[in-house]
Formats: structure tokens, sequence, C-alpha cells
């Protein structure tokens, strides 16, 4: 099993000019750490389970672009991209661009989109859930086209591209990551279009891996090719305690728990997420190939590499 980052809360002391000094402190010293992969939230408001709107929300792929000149090993992507915020050509071009410059790190996180505050006090349009869900399944099928070099002409009820042509292409074709729980629409077309799923890490976490299995018997997928993945808290620094729960995900299948930083970390974070990639680096199923960096890129090798 491997480890990834996810940070929410960016009210750090200093204010606006400390983001800067410490997102990077905080993004080298995790990848010292062994951290896999680094997965920014796509929000233009803080949001409401954190704080206030005004709070600080640095824009996502100006993020993950900054990261990617400043790490060289972690993996790079979105959790999740809002369907409706960007037209899906310009958001491949983006994605695909964070991929050759950071030397085949960069994933496509998405899904559906939910935080409508943020939408309107932007002026972005918000469609209902069953159009963006439409919205949703048309960018899959051109993440599918741009990614594999195929520019000719998509049609579909929302998006009309006339000729997606996708140049430089990705280092190596972006994993397709879909965030959300419905078991109904996001699970069919986890089964359907992803690499991988993001669920959060909650009680009902087993039935929901159930469901999704038989979404992908549905779809005639093998439920073995999704790379699962979940998200949590850090939890309290106890070493004993984070086996026992990384172990539990790892028996349900979990391939890449991403964790929620305490915030601003201090350095005993740090020591104790060097200690925890060494712990759970044995658990579960060796490293699915989506895991793992192109090798014209960095590959992966932090302190959960070895033997995976």
């Amino acid at each position: 099993m491997l480890i990834g980052l996810h940070i929410m809360n960016f009210s750090w002391p200093g204010g606006s000019s400390a983001i800067a000094r410490t997102l990077d402190s905080i993004l080298t010293k995790a990848e010292e750490a062994g951290i896999h992969s680094y997965w920014p939230m796509d929000h233009f408001f803080q949001i409401p389970v954190m704080g206030q709107p005004d709070d600080p929300m640095p824009e996502v792929y100006t993020t993950l672009a900054w990261a990617a000149g400043r790490l060289r090993k972690m993996q790079l992507g979105a959790l999740v991209t809002g369907v409706h915020y960007r037209h899906p050509g310009v958001l491949m071009k983006q994605v695909s661009t964070l991929d050759v410059l950071s030397g085949g790190r960069a994933w496509l996180g998405i899904g559906a989109a939910w935080n409508e505050q943020e939408s309107r006090g932007l002026g972005v349009p918000f469609p209902p859930l069953a159009e963006r869900y439409e919205r949703l399944e048309e960018t899959l099928q051109i993440a599918h086209r741009m990614f594999d070099d195929d520019d000719s002409t998509f049609e579909g009820k929302h998006y009309r591209l006339e000729r997606p042509i996708n140049h430089p292409a990705p280092v190596r074709r972006p994993p397709i990551m879909i965030g959300g729980m419905g078991e109904r629409k996001t699970m069919s077309l986890v089964a359907r279009y992803a690499d991988a799923n993001n669920f959060f890490e909650t009680p009902e976490l087993g039935r929901k891996l159930d469901v999704l299995r038989t979404r992908c018997d549905e779809a005639g997928r093998p439920y073995d090719d999704i790379v699962k993945t979940t998200l949590g808290p850090l939890g309290d620094l106890d070493l004993d305690q984070a086996r026992r729960r990384f172990e539990a995900l790892a028996d349900l299948g979990v391939d890449l728990a991403l964790v929620d930083l305490p915030s601003p970390p201090d350095d005993r974070v740090f020591d104790y997420l060097a200690e925890l990639v060494q712990q759970v680096a044995p658990l579960g199923r060796p490293a699915p190939p989506a895991l793992l960096t192109s090798q014209r890129g960095h590959q992966f090798t932090g302190a959960a590499a070895p033997g995976r």
C-alpha cells in the first residue's frame, strides 16, 4: 500500500505571502518521507467543513504546475476536478502539459462537482446534477481520445470538438481517477472509463467496494483493474493504531490511502509519515502499474517502493 497527501487548509501564519514558502516546505518534506503523490482539491472557495468561503484556496492546476517544478518523485493530481469548471478540451491540454513537464507524473482526477456557492460566486454556470453527469461522461470520452492521440471530431450532447489535437502528447497516458461514492452513476462511470476510484474512508467502505465490483461485472471490466484509493485524516500520530487501520484498508483492497495533514504540520508529522510509509509498504497487493511513473519520467522510488 502507498500513502498520498491531501491538504485542505491554507490558512497558515504569515498570510498570502507565506503560502508558497509553507507549501514548499510541506511538499519537500513529504517527498523525503516517501509519500507517493500530492492531491490538492479543485475548489475556488474554501469548503464549509473547513472554514469560511473567503479563507485562502489556491487554484488547483496552477498549484500542481508549481509543485511539479519542485518535486522529483511524487505523482500529481486534483482531488478532484469539477467537471463544469473547465472546457474538457482545455482540461486535457492542462493535464497533458502537466504530464510532459513533470516527466510522466500527472493524473486526471475528476468528478461531478457539488459546490454551487463558489460557482455562483465566480459566475461559473452550475448545471443540474443530471446534466453534470452527462457532461462528466462526455468529458471522460474526450479524455480517452485526447490521451490516446485521437484527433477525430467529437460530437456530444454538450460538447463538440472539431479536431482535438493534443500535442505535445503525454509522456504516459495520465491515469483517470473518478471521485465520488454514488452507487449507480458514479460507480458505473468508474467501471467503464476510469483507472482508479476515490472513496471516503468510512465504515461503509467495504459495502461500497462490493457495489463497485458489481458495476465492474456489469461493464465486463475486471474489478482488479481499478486502483482503489481512499481519503481520510492522518489521525493521531500512533503507529500501532495506524498499522491496524491501514491493514484493514489493505484487507478491503485499498492500494493508495490519501491522508489530510493537520495544519500547519510540524516536523514530528513528517518523521511519523516516514515511519508510516515503511509500515504500510508490505500491505496489500503489489502496486498497480498506474501508481508507477513512466519509465521516461522519474520512477517512484520512495520508501514504499522496495518489495512492491
